[in-house]
């Protein structure tokens, strides 16, 4: 496992921006000046109160997340700022940043008498009464067996270590063994437990972390979908909001997929259905952003050695998620978010991504088979070939409903397991044409490669009976852009005819 991270810490070589009219995207900037109006807005489903700042050469949105208003935030006050400059519809605006309101007369922040705060997760800045929410620390990974939530855990030891007051609110160890190690020595928050449809689960206790009032809490999964009725909230990521909301830093962990503006595209790329999400913007406020890297080798050998999923997932999850082609797509994903690339080049690099043409780098490859005696000896073949280009391998066997009524067949059955052993992915498909089906779906799911078997069919039974299944195939396919190979056959009867 190796991390990189994105500080939003001052860059020393380049001083902070104190005039709002100097100010660009992803600046830090501390500076005063007087709020002119305030008014509570509407992000995804919490409320934020804005509050627009200006110094007499411009004006700034300062934004706090999952408040309805904030003691001695108000029209007229003089207050100094500290944060990061993001642009939004076309304003330039702070989230959650650190703040002091000031009487008239006295100094701007950033004097020497009376410095800022600096930001480690739960601390805050003086506010004549008006607390801080607590800081944001987010571990983001490419996919699942990364390795965040150890990251996590290693990082509240160390705090804790430090001195710092730290508990873990939630983490999801799936009974792995050595994530349980690295909670050793971390006080644990005990969960809830709730019913739901006859069966129990277990849930973070949010009012129990929030009178507990720990100065760092860890939050795994920022994704997850609570329980119905368990508790206020019906995401995590709104629980993490309350903790900040309430003074409490806050170190939590996602995986790329998870962020509504990938979601999407992931379901579209892996063919994954993606039923947790969680606002960008959650993820982009924190203060903190930690890559924590595995490549995609590292992540398929885990899975092999059983450190990520239970033995019985790991064949499905080979041939589908965990295919080399799709980490490399998120782990580039993740790397572009964690860069802070303006919103509009992340959002233009997903729709390429959604584009119906694959790049030629991503190769795809199908083979078209049957229940025909030496179907095996083909699927071998493609998977040979499959390897050699580095390309995924899809099997489909397309049959009838007449031959689907007639019930399994003992030669598909064996099929099946040549299939898995050798990585690829089977599909069944109904239909009574078997080569339009067949040409379809390759176009359906950006297939790039065909393989079929030669025909062993005479030239007399191809006149009588529509041609070579083979020859309709290679016209289908140069029309649809898709290369066909065509397999020399050692038995008769083998592959489509």
């Amino acid at each position: 496992m190796s991390t990189c991270q994105l500080s939003r810490a001052a860059d020393p070589q380049r001083p902070e921006t104190t005039r709002i009219s100097d100010a660009h995207g992803q600046d830090r900037v501390r500076m005063t000046g007087t709020i002119i109006s305030t008014r509570v807005i509407a992000v995804g489903s919490s409320s934020v109160y804005c509050c627009v700042l200006a110094d007499g050469t411009g004006e700034l949105d300062l934004l706090f997340l999952g408040r309805a208003a904030i003691a001695g935030l108000a029209a007229g006050i003089r207050c100094s700022i500290q944060g990061v400059v993001t642009a939004r519809g076309g304003r330039l605006a702070v989230w959650n940043p650190r703040y002091q309101v000031r009487s008239a007369g006295e100094s701007p922040a950033g004097s020497r008498e009376e410095p800022l705060a600096e930001g480690a997760p739960g601390a805050t800045a003086g506010t004549d009464g008006a607390e801080e929410a607590g800081h944001l620390r987010v571990y983001l990974a490419a996919a699942p067996g990364a390795g965040k939530t150890t990251a996590m855990l290693d990082e509240g030891r160390r705090l804790r270590a430090q001195g710092a007051d730290v508990v873990i609110a939630f983490i999801e160890d799936h009974d792995r063994p050595l994530t349980r190690a690295h909670t050793a020595g971390l006080e644990i928050v005990p969960r809830r437990t709730w019913e739901y449809r006859g069966a129990r689960f277990e849930e973070m206790d949010l009012d129990g972390v929030l009178r507990r009032s720990p100065g760092v809490a860890l939050a795994d999964e920022l994704a997850h979908t609570n329980v119905p009725g368990a508790g206020r909230n019906a995401k995590r990521w709104q629980d993490v909001l309350d903790l900040l909301d309430a003074g409490i830093g806050v170190i939590a962990t996602v995986n790329i997929q998870h962020l509504q503006s990938v979601a999407d595209t992931v379901e579209q790329i892996a063919q994954v259905r993606v039923r947790e999400r969680v606002p960008d913007w959650v993820v982009r406020r924190a203060d903190q952003i930690e890559f924590v890297d595995a490549s995609p080798g590292q992540l398929r050998h885990r899975l092999l050695q059983g450190e990520i999923y239970p033995a019985g997932q790991v064949s499905q999850a080979l041939t589908h998620f965990f295919r080399t082609g799709n980490l490399t797509v998120l782990r580039e994903l993740a790397l572009r978010f964690l860069a802070d690339e303006p919103e509009e080049e992340f959002v233009r690099y997903l729709a390429r991504l959604r584009a119906p043409a694959r790049p030629d780098a991503a190769e795809r490859m199908l083979v078209g088979v049957t229940a025909a005696p030496g179907a095996e000896a083909i699927v071998r073949r493609a998977a040979r070939i499959a390897a050699g280009i580095q390309a995924d391998l899809d099997v489909v066997h397309v049959a009838s409903q007449s031959a689907a009524r007639r019930g399994p067949d003992d030669g598909l059955a064996r099929l099946r397991h040549v299939v898995a052993d050798v990585g690829a992915t089977w599909h069944d498909l109904d239909a009574d044409d078997l080569v339009s089906a067949l040409v379809e779906y390759a176009k359906s799911e950006q297939v790039t490669q065909i393989v079929v078997g030669s025909s062993q069919r005479s030239r007399w039974q191809e006149l009588t009976g529509g041609g070579s299944i083979v020859g309709r195939v290679s016209r289908l396919a140069a029309r649809a852009g898709i290369d066909v190979h065509i397999v020399a056959l050692r038995e008769a009867g083998v592959g489509l005819g």
